[in-house]
């Protein structure tokens, strides 16, 4: 390593001591690759899969009342939520998130619980309106009516409102991503992190 060029410090403090102008980029320069242009990449296996995972949500809409519009609203044109990575799917099979939009009677409850059970890992869940958050104004005079989806199926982001507006569910989808980019993906499948 060349000598590097000395700096007086004022007050003539520090006589005799190098300052490094080099900076952190060159300090790395065995661990990262510097490519044309001057842009770096310095990132771990896990954080690319995440950033992949997050960037491309396919969705099961799961409606169940009102609500439903609301989300088909939101995948329409105006609000389109093709352009932040997530896109409906048909079948459970295919999809790695499912939206819960609506009430949910006890009845309809094992129909839950088994489509979430068919969408493979990792899956992830929307509460969407406060009927498939907390039962809404339905739970208290009736007893069919779930007093939450959470009381059947993990849920990773709730949607608040009666109904919700599709930006509600835009941000929603958008909290879900954020979380899904700091998960410990690979660390959790080798078991080093508890689920």
């Amino acid at each position: 390593m060349p000598d590097l060029p000395q700096k007086p410090l004022p007050d003539g403090q520090g006589e005799g001591f190098r300052v490094s102008t080099a900076s952190p980029i060159d300090k790395l320069v065995g661990m990262i690759d510097v490519l044309p242009g001057g842009t770096v990449i310095l990132s771990s296996v896990e954080q690319v899969l995440n950033w992949g995972r997050s960037s491309s949500l396919w969705a099961l809409g799961f409606g169940l009342a009102c609500c439903a519009i609301e989300m088909m609203a939101a995948a329409a044109g105006r609000f389109d939520m093709d352009r932040i990575g997530t896109f409906f799917r048909g079948t459970p099979r295919q999809a790695d998130l499912i939206i819960v939009s609506g009430r949910c009677t006890i009845k309809m409850a094992p129909i839950v619980r088994r489509l979430y059970e068919q969408i493979p890992e990792p899956k992830y869940v929307i509460s969407m309106g406060s009927c498939a958050t907390c039962g809404g104004p339905f739970y208290y005079d009736n007893y069919s009516i779930l007093k939450g989806i959470d009381t059947i199926i993990p849920v990773d982001v709730y949607v608040p409102g009666c109904p919700p507006r599709p930006e509600a569910l835009y941000e929603g989808i958008l909290k879900l991503q954020e979380k899904i980019k700091k998960e410990p993906f690979l660390r959790r499948r080798a078991g080093v992190v508890p689920a």
